[in-house]
């Protein structure tokens, strides 16, 4: 056999392992970046969910499910497109669509009865961190244009407003323990810093709030006040006594 025919087979073998293993390479990559992306909307499915499950401590709007669940469509619409043979997916992008069929149509939000104070600082810890959650979220939304500038800011307001409540009636009810404990200054500390904090808001719950937090201090301070005469008084009655049994007149035998 012809030597330059050999080497000929030999090369074009070589080029077809070759190009075997750089698309071998290519489809696995292609499946490693696939199954990469899968796997951080699968995170942020979760993340949503958890965010939606939230709402058993706090008020959430009609606006913010909705904004909720519309990441929830575009995320398993995205795993969809990723895996378009996939059955289970295609039900869940149906599933969610109905959800938020169900929402536009039913869901009514409440604030009297969503709306739980926090029993302890752990507690408001934690709705605080959801709070900020959610605040995040819906300005990530907003920034995607899934959903619109009036709406975005009226949540985002709505929010704000929810997270001080959280620490106000945080800060009262830590402010009612000290009291309890015995501890004035403690207590008339935190209605202090609540006031501050309060001083720059303008809306119906912070005004509200802040004129009830002034009149707790002041009925603190006043209390404090009296104590503080009442003691002083008994102390200079003491005095007297003390004075009085040194000095006063000698009894007669």
């Amino acid at each position: 056999m012809n030597i330059g025919l050999i080497i000929a087979l030999v090369a074009l073998l070589l080029v077809l392992v070759l190009g075997y293993n750089i698309m071998l390479q290519y489809k696995l990559k292609a499946e490693a970046t696939r199954r990469q992306r899968i796997g951080k909307i699968c995170c942020l499915i979760d993340a949503t969910e958890e965010l939606i499950s939230g709402a058993s401590y706090l008020p959430y709007s009609k606006e913010l499910m909705l904004c909720l669940h519309n990441r929830i469509l575009d995320a398993v619409t995205n795993m969809h497109e990723l895996d378009p043979k996939n059955k289970h997916l295609a039900q869940r992008v149906e599933a969610a669509k109905t959800q938020i069929q169900q929402l536009q149509e039913n869901y009514e939000g409440s604030e009297a009865t969503s709306f739980k104070v926090p029993t302890s600082d752990k507690q408001a810890i934690i709705m605080l961190k959801l709070v900020k959650r959610l605040r995040d979220t819906v300005r990530t939304e907003h920034n995607k244009g899934r959903m619109d500038t009036q709406s975005y800011m009226v949540e985002n307001a709505r929010l704000e407003t929810i997270q001080i409540r959280i620490n106000i009636e945080n800060v009262v009810k830590r402010a009612h323990d000290s009291m309890a404990k015995g501890q004035p200054g403690t207590a008339a500390q935190l209605l202090k810093k609540g006031i501050d904090a309060l001083s720059s808001k303008n809306d119906n719950y912070s005004i509200q709030a802040k004129d009830k937090l002034t009149e707790m201090l002041d009925k603190l301070q006043n209390s404090r006040q009296a104590k503080a005469e009442e003691k002083q008084q008994q102390a200079n009655s003491e005095r007297d006594d003390d004075i009085n049994a040194l000095f006063g007149e000698k009894k007669k035998w």
